[in-house]
């Protein structure tokens, strides 16, 4: 037996040149125009671009459209108008709503749907699955009793100004991925199958929790829906931003560090130990970089669907299976999605507001299957 496995590592190591060689250009069948990191940068920067583009022009739509040459000198004279400011051609009332509603609101979706899209790649990588999204080890249902306790509990109101709910979400979201993680590990070793029947496990547990919580405190259904279905009409603001920022920001910080090792870890769990990875470690670095930064962004919207779904695979078809290409551009993407998205939920039935989780599910759900329906299966 002995024998046998020796040989066996000894044709595998003889056929370890071909498999680096193979897997290096992997990656970059879809076209050659990918093939340079120069290029990966080119398509990063405009994406960027666009994002700033969407921003400035989204941040003038609303009940009361403000034209574009005054939000850019709204922008400007907050910013880079200390140093040298420009002339002031609009009213207070347009400062306002610039500068103080709309911009530090659509600043937080362009957030939010940076870290789901972001979250949900990482997750696709892991689970070497491109169905994976954000919530499928019980983020959004940790989430969920952590805003609804925060919610029901009769606590001073000054806390709820300092963002108990958020924090409440953000927490029980963080727990309930650590209970997943720590069920999911038998003998000091996590595996990617009995992690995703753990989180479906707790989040089924966590979900009867919410619900529980709910019809104890009817009187309250009001609240609890509006963050359940997800927006941003709540939580606009620049102290919100505040809170929020520190934690996506290490979160994303770390998912662009990792994109060659999920390049690796999509040859197999063995192969990518063989090939000198880490394979627990980057797990527990992957599920705490997807964790932090779903969670910030359901702490601050509620539950949003479809983003960490789609955006992720949509950009997959385009560039193909780079992680040092797909993570950006997700991140990127994610965040004009959401801009967008939320700009429609402000503007389509106003002066009311839709919940944003329902534009999304409106467009992702179609595209989504539009998708399968033209591929027939789904390809990783």
């Amino acid at each position: 037996m002995k024998k046998l496995e020796q040989t066996e590592i000894k044709n595998w190591s003889e056929t370890l040149p071909v498999r680096r060689a193979k897997f290096g250009v992997v990656a970059r069948q879809t076209s050659p125009f990918f093939r340079t990191q120069r290029r990966r940068l080119v398509l990063v920067g405009l994406g960027l671009a666009g994002l700033i583009a969407c921003l400035l022009l989204c941040v003038t739509f609303g009940t009361i459209p403000v034209p574009l040459d005054q939000t850019i000198s709204i922008i400007w004279n907050h910013t880079l108008g200390l140093i040298w400011p420009v002339a002031r051609t609009y009213s207070n009332g347009n400062d306002t709503i610039i500068w103080e509603i709309r911009l530090p609101r659509l600043l937080l979706a362009a957030g939010v749907g940076a870290g789901l899209a972001g979250a949900g790649a990482l997750y696709q990588g892991l689970f070497r699955n491109p169905l994976a999204d954000p919530y499928l080890v019980g983020v959004a249902q940790g989430a969920a009793v952590g805003a609804v306790s925060a919610i029901v509990l009769p606590l001073p109101a000054f806390l709820y100004a300092l963002g108990l709910v958020q924090w409440g979400a953000f927490l029980g979201a963080v727990v309930a991925v650590a209970i997943v993680y720590n069920l999911a590990r038998i003998g000091g070793e996590v595996k990617s199958a009995t992690l995703l029947l753990a989180g479906v496990a707790v989040g089924s547990v966590m979900a009867a929790l919410t619900s529980f919580l709910t019809y104890l405190n009817q009187n309250k259904l009001t609240s609890i829906y509006g963050w359940l279905l997800g927006g941003f009409n709540m939580t606009s603001g620049w102290e919100n931003l505040g809170r929020f920022v520190p934690y996506m920001a290490v979160g994303i910080f770390i998912a662009l560090l990792v994109g060659r090792k999920l390049n690796v870890l999509q040859m197999g769990e063995d192969q990518a130990t063989l090939l000198g990875l880490n394979v627990p470690l980057i797990k527990l670095v992957l599920v705490a970089a997807a964790t932090m930064m779903a969670a910030a962004a359901v702490s601050v919207s509620g539950i949003i669907g479809f983003v960490g779904l789609v955006v992720p695979h949509f950009i997959r078809l385009l560039t193909g299976q780079d992680y040092r290409l797909l993570l950006p551009l997700s991140l990127v993407w994610g965040a004009v999605f959401m801009v967008i998205t939320d700009s429609l939920a402000r503007t389509v039935m106003a002066p009311a507001e839709l919940p944003v989780s329902i534009i999304t599910a409106f467009v992702g759900g179609p595209f989504f299957l539009f998708i399968l329906r033209r591929k027939k299966k789904v390809e990783f």
